[in-house]
């Protein structure tokens, strides 16, 4: 496994792996063209390597891993690592992203709904599942990404892809929202699961909050701020 860069001076030429946190509103390529600039503007170059493996949303928050150099041809190593998260979902309301970047589309009762029931509706999401992918994502269907498709309006069926949810746990329901823990494979849209977990307790769910914790062996708890990297890249950028 690719080693973590925790202090300089670094190899940026040779190769690097930089765990950065990312903050809430950045989307993981702003992360990244920051980032390359500043390795730019040390190095003196027009052009260098920089890339992410595993998209996070600009909502979310969390362990985001960047290889610079030589080392950006072996983001295939990383992209297919398990995953873990922790965040809230909202219930008795549904939107049309599954999260809190769209506004609420439909609303639903909660009354009826305690944390044993939404616990047992996240086991039957838990293991080798068939997922659905949000209409708000960048997976590309015929050569487009579904995000555009419905931004115009567009609605298609979407295939459902096999995932694995190695973990959905529960705990903090106010009533209304519920915090969670959730460890899965490559692909798995969290999204996706705050809606369905709505869905199967007869109401609705969307996500508020997401923090990536984990990527294979790395924790966010090594993680970059990400000021922090650019100034221990640069310090006199």
């Amino acid at each position: 496994m690719l080693p973590a860069s925790d202090a300089p001076p670094f190899s940026l030429a040779d190769g690097a792996l930089f765990l950065v946190d990312k903050p809430q509103g950045w989307t993981s390529f702003d992360v990244v063209n920051k980032v390359r600039y500043r390795i730019r503007k040390k190095l003196g170059v027009k052009k260098f390597k920089v890339g992410h493996a595993g998209t996070l949303d600009p909502m979310a928050t969390g362990l985001l891993n960047i290889c610079v150099g030589k080392w950006t041809k072996r983001l295939g190593e990383l992209e297919g690592l398990d995953k873990s998260y922790t965040g809230t979902i909202q219930l008795g309301a549904s939107t049309p992203s599954y999260d809190a970047e769209t506004d609420p589309d439909a609303e639903y009762p909660t009354a009826h709904i305690d944390l044993a029931a939404l616990r047992t509706a996240a086991a039957e999401l838990t293991g080798p599942i068939q997922q659905v992918p949000p209409m708000y994502s960048a997976l590309k269907v015929d050569g487009q990404p579904l995000y555009k498709r419905a931004r115009r309006g567009e609605t298609i069926e979407v295939k459902p892809r096999p995932v694995t949810v190695h973990h959905f746990d529960l705990e903090n329901f106010t009533g209304t929202s519920v915090d969670f823990s959730i460890g899965c494979s490559k692909g798995t849209y969290i999204r996706s699961l705050a809606h369905d977990l709505g869905r199967a307790v007869g109401s609705g769910g969307y996500l508020t909050a997401l923090r990536r914790t984990e990527v294979g062996p790395y924790h966010i708890d090594t993680a970059w701020q990400l000021e922090e990297l650019l100034a221990a890249i640069d310090p006199e950028a």
